[in-house]
């Protein structure tokens, strides 16, 4: 596929998420629900069936079930393309989408074009969740929390029926899954139980070890950050304002879930949005000082950080706490401002990483690398997970041998001892 027409596909995605959020969150959508009939919302309905028809990709395949009908005839065609889907191709070519309109999208505004393979060859050897995150963490797996957090806000305050949102987001849901764990599904013993504990071990050293000069970006998460964002130090001007103004869109997205808090009382002061930037200057504020203390304290005053850590966070509860006896926070509200503050967060790193080359030598430098680096760690935390789960169960990890190695399975072929490595001899 054209990769022009892939990147169009991608950011039509974007732009039709963030523009069922400002429906939603704007009250639009409600204005226009309680104004139309409910048997005029029948037309719409049936249009967005169709629609779903064709977002679920089944159209596309039709040229491939042609050529192959001609070739081989129609009933070995149609068992082909069930077979292809019983193999989850539609799961690869869908995150193959996402490799091709990343890069393709960040060539066109940076520059730095070269050649990126999105194929797969035949492997049979475990790639770690380290290296995995290395590759796709930017390209694949940022993107898709990005998507999952506004279809989150979309469920919590649509005015719609059940039937209306799944034929609206359905594919989207889909999409978002598919580029968080489909480079788990097509790797080799990637729910192997042996396997993700040793992952976990060699993911926890790849966070924590120092880098520098000479500091491979496979050997430690400093060094690869650093080169991960080193294309927008030679980036023009005119990228770089593009880049902060694509990031403009968390702060809107922000602005309209700060207003639907329960202890705003529903006022639309601009002071309420003003209040949220506190909160979020104030978080900097302390991790900067925690920072700055464990950096001054010795490993002989560790217990010291420890309990002035352990201060902090009793303080942030204590903080929760006032605020839900004082000013009605519910539970609500503390779902809604982390669904609010957490892409926040990202889009500041975003712009900071643009503006490197001006504060890179000043203070603010460090809590905002420890700030990276806590995301980092908590989106792969969150994703290293349910797979985690999924390995914990044996029956997913014959189930996925089976659908990678089919072929071999049907030839009679004994793979296991290339999987996990054949035991030494006695």
């Amino acid at each position: 596929m054209d990769p022009y027409l892939v990147q169009i596909s991608v950011v039509g995605v974007y732009v039709f998420l963030y523009g069922q959020l400002y429906l939603v969150l704007s009250g639009l959508q409600s204005a226009l629900l309680i104004k139309a009939h409910h048997q005029n919302m029948k037309s719409l309905e049936t249009a967005l069936a169709s629609q779903s028809f064709l977002q679920l990709g089944l159209l596309t395949g039709l040229p491939m079930v042609m050529e192959l009908g001609l070739e081989k005839g129609f009933r070995a065609a149609l068992s082909d393309f069930i077979l292809m889907q019983l193999q989850v191709a539609s799961v690869f070519f869908t995150f193959s989408l996402g490799t091709k309109a990343h890069y393709y999208g960040r060539t066109i505004l940076h520059g730095g074009a070269k050649y990126r393979p999105t194929g797969r060859k035949f492997v049979v050897f475990h790639a770690s969740f380290t290296e995995n995150y290395q590759l796709y963490s930017r390209s694949h797996f940022v993107k898709a929390f990005e998507l999952i957090f506004l279809l989150i806000i979309y469920h919590l305050f649509r005015k719609s029926d059940g039937k209306f949102h799944v034929m609206v987001t359905y594919s989207t849901w889909f999409m978002a899954m598919t580029w968080l764990f489909a480079p788990f599904l097509f790797n080799p013993a990637g729910f192997a139980w042996h396997k993700i504990v040793d992952d976990w071990s060699d993911w926890n050293r790849w966070m924590m070890n120092q880098g520098g000069i000479g500091v491979q970006p496979e050997k430690s998460w400093e060094s690869w950050w650093n080169a991960e964002n080193a294309h927008l130090r030679y980036s023009v001007l005119s990228s770089r304002i593009i880049e902060v103004l694509l990031c403009l869109r968390f702060f809107v997205y922000q602005y309209g879930l700060v207003y639907h808090l329960k202890i705003s009382h529903d006022n639309k002061n601009f002071l309420v949005y003003l209040l949220s930037w506190v909160v979020i200057i104030s978080i900097v504020g302390l991790v900067k000082l925690v920072n700055c203390a464990s950096r001054q304290l010795s490993s002989k005053h560790q217990l010291i950080f420890r309990f002035i850590k352990l201060l902090t966070f009793l303080a942030v509860v204590t903080s929760f706490i006032l605020l839900s006896c004082l000013c009605k926070l519910s539970i609500m509200d503390l779902i809604v401002c982390c669904l609010a503050f957490i892409p926040t967060g990202w889009g500041l790193l975003l712009i900071v990483q643009v503006l490197r080359p001006k504060i890179e030598y000043y203070a603010i430098w460090e809590p905002i690398q420890v700030i990276a680096h806590a995301y980092d760690y908590g989106m792969g935390t969150l994703l290293f997970f349910p797979i985690a789960v999924l390995a914990w169960m044996p029956i997913i990890s014959a189930i996925q041998t089976r659908v990678l190695f089919n072929r071999a399975f049907s030839r009679q072929l004994q793979i296991q001892p290339f999987i996990i490595g054949k035991t030494k001899r006695r």
